[in-house]
């Protein structure tokens, strides 16, 4: 465990009781969610994890020791322990971009060749460096809290500490603090949210604690700490949205039961074949017999090209028709390409368009997003990429997924746990220089599936 506390309690000199007697452990490397309404404690336990409050009562332990309250224990859990307040404004201080994201290296004593690296690297990281002379209280929203981020990572701290980050952010600006964090974890350090967003804590988190009142009230695995739903009324919140749309389902038989999806594609994932067709046949079959009615397109399905195949009659008209359950499979499965754009190459991403018959191209985070605009690539997806990508090849697009960096292996990850999950025959692939950062092996048996399927179709 990174990070604990033992019977942890604060109160402010007014009386007010923040913390009550709470035990925490905190696994390293991990995605974590503190959840509570306003006024939970959320923000004060996060004051005390980095050292900023001292307790009252109880401790803080960092990597096994506890914490060291002196100036200099205190400088070495700030560098291991980075916090971004809910309001960037109370962070950013410096008169430009540059300076308030070299002010911790510098703290720290680097070199100036040192922090100007760093700093450079932090910038192109973020999409700020067009920014770099700009004075902070003039950015957007979305700008200063990836200033305040990149200010934090500056300092390569093991665990960073976000307190609502998302809140007072548009969908899209969302979208990109996500996708920051979601790279950050993959490169191995631990992201702690508070929330009282219940669908974020949800479909973002692998481990989930739940305060109310100042108390820790439950932890676990967010389908675990969900699934109480008179604990979560009674904490002030309510379900996730996809949970109640799945249990909807799930009482009108439209869902396969005991799931607990966490995105989009897992709830498509529960759903029941159920499709009704009416159709022509011929004077001999019977009603429960099975017909084969050939290839589906145009007027009868507007999603992809599929067979019906094994589709089973449940009524006979007097005009000759009846009534058929349709069984139905892609004929031509759909596909998930994943592209690094820190490698693009203008000859080659036409060549891939070209060569995967790519319909559906989406962009994440800030740096693929402004490469793809500075070269007049038409993104038609720009939230929810992954998600969006993985249903729109259920249905036999070809999508195109433009990132960087760690988000590639990610992305690879995602799609790949997605398709052995479901069962559902997808082909995935990175494609072009930049596939060099994900399993090339994996590259390569998606690859064959790829040439194996067209051969089959032509």
């Amino acid at each position: 465990m990174i990070l604990e506390t033992r019977n942890l309690e604060f109160s402010y000199p007014d009386g007010t009781k923040a913390i009550d007697d709470i035990s925490i452990t905190i696994p390293e490397g991990k995605k974590i969610s503190f959840v509570g309404k306003n006024g939970s404690g959320k923000s004060t336990l996060f004051l005390l994890l980095n050292g900023t409050l001292k307790p009252k009562k109880g401790k803080v332990i960092y990597g096994g020791k506890d914490v060291d309250y002196s100036s200099s224990g205190l400088r070495d859990l700030r560098k291991k322990v980075g916090i971004v307040f809910q309001n960037s404004d109370d962070q950013l201080f410096a008169p430009t971009v540059y300076q308030d994201i070299a002010f911790g290296p510098m703290n720290l004593g680097y070199p100036k060749e040192e922090v100007e690296r760093i700093v450079n690297l932090m910038m192109d990281q973020f999409g700020l460096r067009h920014l770099k002379d700009k004075p902070p209280h003039h950015l957007s929203g979305g700008q200063k809290k990836r200033t305040a981020i990149a200010g934090v990572l500056a300092m390569d701290p093991d665990v960073i500490i976000l307190d609502e980050p998302l809140s007072n952010l548009d969908p899209v600006g969302a979208d990109e603090i996500l996708d920051i964090l979601n790279e950050l974890n993959h490169m191995g350090k631990t992201i702690i949210i508070s929330t009282h967003d219940v669908d974020l804590a949800y479909a973002w988190s692998e481990y989930v604690y739940l305060l109310s009142n100042s108390r820790l009230m439950d932890e676990g695995v967010p389908g675990d700490v969900f699934s109480k739903e008179k604990q979560v009324r009674d904490s002030s919140l309510k379900n996730p949205l996809i949970l109640d749309i799945y249990r909807e389902l799930e009482k009108r038989w439209l869902a396969t039961g005991h799931e607990q999806p966490k995105d989009l594609p897992e709830l498509a994932r529960t759903l029941r074949s159920i499709d009704l067709m009416r159709v022509d046949v011929s004077p001999d079959v019977a009603v429960g017999q099975c017909v084969n009615l050939g290839v589906l397109f145009g007027e009868y399905t507007k999603e992809g090209l599929y067979e019906a195949v094994n589709s089973r009659v449940l009524f006979r008209n007097d005009d000759g028709t009846a009534v058929v359950e349709l069984k139905r499979r892609v004929l031509r499965p759909g596909a998930v390409y994943v592209y690094n754009m820190e490698c693009f190459d203008k000859d080659e991403f036409e060549s891939i368009i070209k060569k995967y018959d790519i319909n559906h191209i989406g962009a994440m985070g800030k740096l693929s997003k402004d490469l793809a605009e500075n070269q007049g690539i038409t993104i038609v997806c720009n939230s929810g990429v992954i998600d969006r990508s993985i249903l729109n090849a259920i249905t036999g697009s070809r999508c195109l997924i433009l990132t960087s960096k760690g988000m590639v292996a990610h992305t690879a990850k995602r799609v790949r746990d997605y398709i052995q999950n479901s069962g559902i025959r997808l082909i995935f692939s990175p494609v072009g220089k930049g596939a060099a950062e994900v399993d090339y092996h994996a590259a390569e048996t998606a690859e064959t599936t790829e040439d194996n399927s067209e051969s089959n179709n032509e």
